[in-house]
């Protein structure tokens, strides 16, 4: 040991110091060498992604008759630490690295040899040992597969799941409130405040199975195709016991990929995922946005419903209440779909039998199924659920809207419609009572042809 903090490693291409306490190696420090780009590691779950798989491998041989039982429990011990977060100080690899992520590979390899050798009493190798059987250029697109699926059903799903509930449970609680409907922004056709928030949690329900579509081509993994495809260096099984030891440990019905060229080369599969990631931000866009028009005002805006008030919103204005919730998502989903753009590039960077792009992927399919998740309760928690109905101001301008005269097609026809709606207008009075003046209709066929609640539940009023 030196007596400045640092201490001597030895790799293929030599000697280099490595921090004192650091749990890593010399390949690893060449890296956070060579890579000072962001400061932005890769994520936790992609760590625990990459402790799983090195858990698993070790079982794997240790089944198959590869690895002695001793070291194969020291590593899986170690593995399990990284998994579970103990050690993410010692994973400080930038994303933006070497594109297969071997660095990020041979982190994990150190780390937990380091790890397994003070459990074992006695040295374990980082390329021998931790990754036998096993190449970068299926681990990594293993791990992205893994880190996405974990995170997708642990995460995301349950908060779009929640944020549907409490959707359509608000909407049940307002599906008598009947409101103006609005088309280019302008007066339109009633509906009820149910329906329009039922129209809201349609979309999640088909973002939910957009992503239960995707599942099971998630969980097929590239383990087992070690450096080209081709299985060089690994058991013929080892890829489908890995598979079933994660499905195990995880819930989750991973399988060895149908083709392991494919899925060390492309990353079909992820770019899907992330296009449904970009749907569902551009479902809770317009969801967001819908909220901050119904909240506008409270004066000079629409008003239609109050957001809860959860700060000031201005630092000269006193009083004022933004609505922060829903102008956060919307940065989320702006934020999403540029991940998207990103990792759409990334994903056509399959030259001949690798992908090298693979960090990036990880780190941005990783960080919008967190925002995504994170925003999906936050609307659900501290917008939807509390929000108040204005009903005045939900009545007011229903009473006075022209289109109700579209009701009376069926009877009077557009032209002589159109007329009523444009005097209506004109004189800021209530199509009933143009009506009255324009046509023969009773009183009696006015009051039930242009009830707003009615006009709500559709087909043709005779």
């Amino acid at each position: 040991m030196s007596d400045n903090g640092y201490r001597i490693e030895r790799d293929s291409m030599g000697e280099l110091r490595v921090p004192e306490h650091a749990l890593w190696g010399a390949q690893t420090q060449r890296a956070v060498d060579n890579f000072p780009i962001s400061g932005q590691a890769m994520p936790r779950t992609f760590i625990r992604a990459l402790g799983l798989i090195k858990w698993a491998a070790a079982g794997a041989n240790r089944e198959l008759g590869l690895l002695k039982a001793p070291i194969a429990t020291a590593i899986q011990t170690a593995a399990l630490e990284v998994a579970n977060g103990a050690h993410d100080a010692h994973f400080p690899i930038d994303v933006f690295q070497t594109g297969s992520g071997t660095s990020s590979n041979m982190n994990a390899n150190e780390v937990v040899a380091q790890l397994a050798s003070g459990h074992l009493g006695s040295s374990v190798h980082p390329n021998d040992d931790v990754n036998m059987g096993q190449s970068s250029n299926d681990v990594i697109p293993t791990a992205v597969h893994l880190s996405a699926a974990l995170s997708l059903s642990e995460e995301l799903l349950p908060g779009l799941q929640h944020l549907r509930e409490v959707l359509l449970a608000k909407a049940a609680e307002t599906d008598s409130v009947v409101k103006t409907g609005r088309t280019h922004l302008m007066d339109a056709m009633p509906l009820t405040l149910g329906q329009e928030l039922g129209g809201w949690a349609a979309q999640l329900g088909a973002g939910t199975q957009r992503f239960e579509d995707c599942m099971p081509r998630l969980c097929q993994l590239a383990q087992g195709g070690t450096a080209v495809g081709t299985g060089i260096n690994a058991h013929p099984e080892f890829g489908s016991q890995v598979a079933a030891l994660l499905s195990e440990k995880t819930s989750l019905s991973f399988r060895a990929a149908e083709n392991f060229f494919s899925a060390l080369s492309s990353q079909d599969t992820v770019a899907e995922l992330s296009g449904h990631l970009k749907v569902l931000a551009i479902s809770l866009m317009k969801i967001s946005n819908d909220l901050r028009w119904m909240n506008s005002g409270p004066l000079a805006g629409l008003g239609e419903i109050a957001l809860p008030a959860l700060q000031p919103g201005s630092s000269i204005m006193p009083g004022k209440v933004n609505p922060v919730i829903p102008e956060a998502v919307t940065m989320v989903a702006a934020q999403v779909i540029g991940n998207d753009t990103t990792i759409g590039i990334a994903a056509q960077s399959g030259n001949f039998q690798l992908n090298v792009m693979l960090p990036v992927i990880a780190a941005n399919t990783l960080q919008s199924i967190s925002l995504l998740a994170n925003s999906c309760r936050l609307l659900a928690d501290k917008t939807i659920t509390g929000f108040k109905v204005n009903h005045a101001n939900l009545a007011h301008p229903l009473d006075r809207n022209p289109i109700l005269v579209t009701a009376l097609n069926s009877v009077i026809g557009y032209e002589l419609g159109a007329a009523i709606a444009k005097k209506a207008y004109a004189e800021g009075r209530p199509v009933r009572e143009i009506a009255a003046e324009m046509t023969d209709l009773s009183a009696e066929d006015l009051d039930r042809l242009l009830d707003a609640a009615e006009l709500t539940k559709g087909g043709i009023k005779s």
